[in-house]
Protein backbone atom coordinates (compact mmCIF):
# COMPACT_ATOMS: atom_id res chain seq x y z
CA UNK A 1 0.00 0.00 0.00
CA UNK A 2 1.27 3.47 -0.88
CA UNK A 3 1.75 5.75 2.13
CA UNK A 4 0.00 9.09 2.34
CA UNK A 5 3.38 10.89 2.28
CA UNK A 6 4.27 9.32 -1.09
CA UNK A 7 1.10 10.82 -2.54
CA UNK A 8 1.06 14.05 -0.52
CA UNK A 9 4.51 15.33 -1.47
CA UNK A 10 4.14 15.02 -5.27
CA UNK A 11 0.61 16.41 -5.03
CA UNK A 12 1.95 19.43 -3.12
CA UNK A 13 4.54 19.92 -5.85
CA UNK A 14 1.80 19.72 -8.51
CA UNK A 15 -0.28 22.34 -6.66
CA UNK A 16 2.75 24.63 -6.28
CA UNK A 17 3.59 24.15 -9.97
CA UNK A 18 0.04 25.12 -10.90
CA UNK A 19 0.38 28.41 -9.01
CA UNK A 20 3.85 29.04 -10.45
CA UNK A 21 2.89 28.35 -14.06
CA UNK A 22 -0.22 30.51 -13.86
CA UNK A 23 1.67 33.30 -12.12
CA UNK A 24 4.95 33.35 -14.02
CA UNK A 25 4.18 32.15 -17.51
CA UNK A 26 0.54 33.21 -17.90
CA UNK A 27 0.62 36.54 -16.05
CA UNK A 28 4.16 37.88 -15.57
CA UNK A 29 5.43 36.82 -19.01
CA UNK A 30 1.97 37.52 -20.51
CA UNK A 31 2.02 34.28 -22.51
CA UNK A 32 -1.75 34.03 -22.00
CA UNK A 33 -3.10 37.56 -22.69
CA UNK A 34 -6.58 36.45 -21.63
CA UNK A 35 -5.44 36.85 -18.00
CA UNK A 36 -4.70 40.56 -18.53
CA UNK A 37 -8.03 40.94 -20.32
CA UNK A 38 -9.83 39.47 -17.32
CA UNK A 39 -8.00 41.85 -14.97
CA UNK A 40 -8.85 44.76 -17.30
CA UNK A 41 -12.53 43.78 -17.31
CA UNK A 42 -12.67 43.56 -13.52
CA UNK A 43 -10.28 46.31 -12.37
CA UNK A 44 -10.11 48.59 -15.41
CA UNK A 45 -7.83 48.92 -18.41
CA UNK A 46 -5.55 51.71 -17.10
CA UNK A 47 -3.27 49.59 -14.93
CA UNK A 48 -4.30 46.11 -16.03
CA UNK A 49 -0.80 45.04 -17.13
CA UNK A 50 0.90 46.09 -13.89
CA UNK A 51 -1.93 44.61 -11.80
CA UNK A 52 -1.69 41.36 -13.77
CA UNK A 53 2.04 41.23 -13.04
CA UNK A 54 1.37 41.90 -9.34
CA UNK A 55 -1.21 39.08 -9.26
CA UNK A 56 1.28 36.82 -11.04
CA UNK A 57 3.97 37.65 -8.46
CA UNK A 58 1.49 36.86 -5.66
CA UNK A 59 0.83 33.48 -7.30
CA UNK A 60 4.59 32.80 -7.46
CA UNK A 61 4.83 33.66 -3.76
CA UNK A 62 1.96 31.21 -3.11
CA UNK A 63 3.97 28.48 -4.88
CA UNK A 64 7.01 29.25 -2.73
CA UNK A 65 4.84 29.23 0.40
CA UNK A 66 3.46 25.80 -0.51
CA UNK A 67 6.96 24.40 -1.04
CA UNK A 68 8.21 25.99 2.21
CA UNK A 69 5.77 23.84 4.24
CA UNK A 70 5.20 26.78 6.61
CA UNK A 71 1.71 26.90 8.17
CA UNK A 72 0.37 24.34 5.71
CA UNK A 73 -3.18 24.27 7.05
CA UNK A 74 -3.54 28.04 6.90
CA UNK A 75 -1.99 27.92 3.44
CA UNK A 76 -4.53 25.36 2.20
CA UNK A 77 -7.44 27.39 3.55
CA UNK A 78 -6.01 30.57 2.00
CA UNK A 79 -5.69 28.81 -1.36
CA UNK A 80 -9.27 27.57 -1.22
CA UNK A 81 -10.63 31.02 -0.34
CA UNK A 82 -8.52 32.75 -3.02
CA UNK A 83 -9.50 30.28 -5.74
CA UNK A 84 -13.20 30.40 -4.82
CA UNK A 85 -13.24 34.20 -4.64
CA UNK A 86 -11.23 34.71 -7.82
CA UNK A 87 -13.37 32.29 -9.79
CA UNK A 88 -16.65 33.68 -8.47
CA UNK A 89 -15.64 37.20 -9.54
CA UNK A 90 -14.47 35.99 -12.96
CA UNK A 91 -17.62 33.88 -13.39
CA UNK A 92 -19.80 36.95 -12.85
CA UNK A 93 -17.73 39.67 -14.52
CA UNK A 94 -15.84 37.95 -17.35
CA UNK A 95 -17.43 34.58 -18.20
CA UNK A 96 -16.72 35.02 -21.91
CA UNK A 97 -12.97 35.26 -21.23
CA UNK A 98 -12.70 32.07 -19.19
CA UNK A 99 -10.80 29.21 -20.83
CA UNK A 100 -13.56 26.67 -20.26
CA UNK A 101 -16.42 29.12 -19.84
CA UNK A 102 -18.87 28.08 -17.18
CA UNK A 103 -16.95 24.82 -16.71
CA UNK A 104 -14.17 26.83 -15.01
CA UNK A 105 -16.22 26.67 -11.81
CA UNK A 106 -16.07 22.85 -11.87
CA UNK A 107 -12.29 22.84 -12.41
CA UNK A 108 -11.84 25.42 -9.64
CA UNK A 109 -13.92 23.28 -7.28
CA UNK A 110 -11.87 20.19 -8.16
CA UNK A 111 -8.65 22.08 -7.45
CA UNK A 112 -10.01 23.24 -4.09
CA UNK A 113 -10.98 19.66 -3.22
CA UNK A 114 -7.50 18.40 -4.18
CA UNK A 115 -5.81 21.10 -2.08
CA UNK A 116 -7.98 20.40 0.98
CA UNK A 117 -7.72 16.61 0.59
CA UNK A 118 -3.94 16.90 0.26
CA UNK A 119 -3.62 18.96 3.44
CA UNK A 120 -6.37 17.70 5.73
CA UNK A 121 -6.38 14.00 4.79
CA UNK A 122 -3.04 13.03 3.27
CA UNK A 123 -1.00 15.31 5.55
CA UNK A 124 -2.76 14.47 8.80
CA UNK A 125 -0.66 13.36 11.72
CA UNK A 126 -1.23 9.87 13.08
CA UNK A 127 -2.77 9.75 16.54
CA UNK A 128 -0.20 9.47 19.30
CA UNK A 129 -0.13 6.07 20.93
CA UNK A 130 -0.33 5.96 24.72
Amino acid sequence: MISNKKIQQPLSFFIAATWFVNGFFCKVLNLVPRHRQIVARILGEDHSRSLTIAIGCAEIIMAIWILSRIKTRFNAIAQAVIIATMNAIEFVMAPDLLLWGMWNAIFALLLIIIILYNEFYLNRQPAAQT
